[in-house]
């Protein structure tokens, strides 16, 4: 079990963490605030290597603490341990950086290849599509990364960004969303151009096979799956419409092709 003591400050040891960026205004407030009362203690390992507290450990020598409350553990963690603890410490906090939390996650993950969201989302506890968004950060060009730790845009935003298929179309929506368009303009301009390219691909047939055993085809001259998916549409419209005249199905089949003689 981990043991609770009052530890000197020189007894701490500072390796890289997950949090990159101290803000020297804040930590000065926090100093303060642990001259009254150390509500957490600082979480280390048995060599006085910080885990998760850092940010305390800065503030209590920025206003001249002499010691500060340890949790130590009662062995030495794993990398990837260690990496886990400073996520679940600071993965909901307001003031680790987006950045902070998607460079976080990716280094747990160099550790645990094996992992998908659900595995890390399980162990931050964490709601697996805020995972699925930080790790959208890997689908970008390196200029979203950029701007995302420059504070420029925000994770939704780079989740909007990530859905573009081309490195021209990401540069285009970065350079939307620096200039200020929200969040919803990126998504909708990604929707527009998503679907675009969906309409500019058409076949002459289209058949989608239905597990009953049953095939639908929708042919014509030139189909995109939009032409399709209205003409399948309306094709029910038109079923449902014969049922409820009463007919059978090879009596409807006439009744089709009569009214589209009379359309030709």
């Amino acid at each position: 079990m981990p043991t609770l003591a009052n530890k000197p400050l020189a007894w701490f040891k500072v390796n890289p963490q997950v949090r990159k960026q101290f803000d020297e205004a804040d930590l000065r407030r926090l100093g303060e605030s642990l001259r009254v009362k150390q509500l957490q203690p600082v979480l280390c390992q048995p060599d006085g290597t910080i885990i998760a507290g850092e940010r305390r450990y800065r503030a209590a020598k920025l206003v001249g603490l002499p010691s500060l409350e340890a949790k130590i553990a009662d062995e030495q963690l794993a990398d990837d341990e260690i990496l886990l603890w400073q996520l679940v410490e600071n993965m909901l906090r307001d003031d680790l950086k987006p950045i902070e939390q998607v460079e976080g996650i990716e280094a747990v993950l160099r550790l645990n290849p094996g992992w998908d969201n659900k595995d890390i989302a399980e162990r931050l506890r964490i709601d697996p599509s805020m995972v699925t968004r930080l790790r959208s950060v890997s689908r970008c060009i390196p200029a979203v990364r950029e701007a995302l730790a420059a504070g420029n845009i925000g994770i939704s935003v780079v989740y909007a960004i990530s859905k573009c298929e081309t490195p021209q179309e990401q540069e285009h929506m970065l350079a939307q969303a620096v200039s200020g368009a929200s969040r919803d303009a990126i998504e909708q301009a990604g929707r527009k151009s998503r679907s675009g390219k969906a309409a500019a691909v058409k076949v002459s047939r289209l058949k989608v096979p239905l597990p009953g055993g049953a095939t639908v085809q929708v042919s014509g001259a030139g189909i995109s799956l939009d032409d399709a998916i209205e003409a399948t549409s309306e094709a029910l419209k038109a079923m449902k419409k014969a049922r409820e005249d009463g007919l059978d199905s090879r009596t409807a089949q006439a009744v089709f092709k009569d009214k589209a003689k009379k359309r030709g």
